[in-house]
């Protein structure tokens, strides 16, 4: 598989496209897809998955643009749903985006298996997606190169946010990448050693 980042959106969101040679999926679409659906019509792939770590504005601004320009299903966990009727930096919503609701299980996606870990604490329907075979975890706004989510917005639990890394997140081997909403990727190995929120010295 191969993996394209597109940072979207006012914070810059991670948007990671995942695809073969055929056949595509997304993850967090934090702004206009203007260059996304380029890429998809350049490359002719079609998208099937637009999968949501969480449901905070900055991950789902250009989901209902993106699922009308491609016909691809949107997924997130029903226990975030509540955060689409609120505002946040005075920023819209998903608009009228039909999510479908995402549990912790595995699925195939392309060539791989899909393993949806519920990582709550950033917000209570956080997930993570593990595709063992390739070794990469995307985790949303729940870990990130030594730091961890906020827990200060609506739903957000710092004791819960932890124990979610530490008992999804840190049990995934070592070597795995971890992809965040934000930022550089990082790995599991290193973030338990360094990271001073939930690492060694945590």
């Amino acid at each position: 598989m191969n993996s394209v980042l597109f940072p979207l959106g006012p914070l810059e969101t991670n948007c990671y496209l995942v695809h073969d040679n055929s056949r595509a999926f997304i993850i967090d679409v934090g702004g206009d897809p203007a260059e996304v659906i380029a890429y998809l019509r350049e490359h002719n792939l079609s998208l099937t998955h637009i999968l949501c770590t969480h449901l905070h504005f900055d991950h789902t601004l250009g989901v209902q643009a993106l699922a009308g320009a491609t016909g691809a299903t949107a997924y997130a966990s029903d226990k975030d749903r509540f955060l689409l009727e609120e505002s946040s930096y005075g920023a819209p919503q998903a608009g009228k985006t039909a999510f479908v609701n995402l549990d912790p299980g595995s699925f195939p996606l392309l060539s791989a298996t899909c393993a949806v870990l519920s990582t709550p604490g950033h917000t209570p329907g956080g997930l993570s997606f593990h595709f063992p075979e390739f070794r990469t975890v995307f985790v949303g706004d729940s870990l990130f190169y030594r730091s961890i989510g906020r827990t200060d917005f609506s739903g957000g639990d710092f004791p819960t946010l932890t124990s979610s890394i530490r008992s999804r997140l840190f049990t995934l081997p070592d070597e795995t990448v971890a992809y965040p909403g934000h930022g550089p990727h990082t790995s599991i190995g290193e973030e338990k050693r360094f990271n001073p929120y939930v690492g060694a010295a945590a």
